[in-house]
């Protein structure tokens, strides 16, 4: 091998090197997006529908799931979200979503859509 390729072979290997490290110090800042993309796309479409339907809303309503999303895990965002969907059919069945526990749930994730419109809207 000569001394061009052993150079370039370095300089290679040293980039590969340089690149894996940036993409997993990238992956360690970043936080895990864990939503859905039809859990997304749901709020966003939801959302237009309740603020009317243009581009800049469709930014507005997608920067409110991404903010959402940066405050509560999608584990946490489902359970509210069928909580306060179980809680609108109203009568005794449901009756348990009341609890301080469940309510808690349902807080917090209405202060995460107010947290998402003060920033978005």
């Amino acid at each position: 091998m000569t001394r061009r390729a052993i150079w370039a072979l370095s300089a290679v290997f040293a980039l590969s090197l340089s690149v894996a490290s940036t993409a997993r110090v990238l992956a360690e800042e970043l936080p895990a997006n864990d939503y859905p993309t039809e859990a997304r796309a749901d709020y966003v479409f939801a959302c237009m529908e309740v603020n009317g339907r243009s581009r800049e809303i469709l930014g507005k309503c997608s920067c409110s799931i991404d903010q959402i999303a940066a405050i509560l895990p999608w584990d946490e965002y489902e359970q509210a979200e069928t909580l306060m969907s179980v809680g609108l059919r109203g009568g005794e069945n449901v009756a348990w979503t009341k609890s301080p526990k469940m309510q808690e749930k349902i807080n917090n994730l209405k202060r995460a859509q107010v947290e998402g419109e003060l920033r978005c809207f």
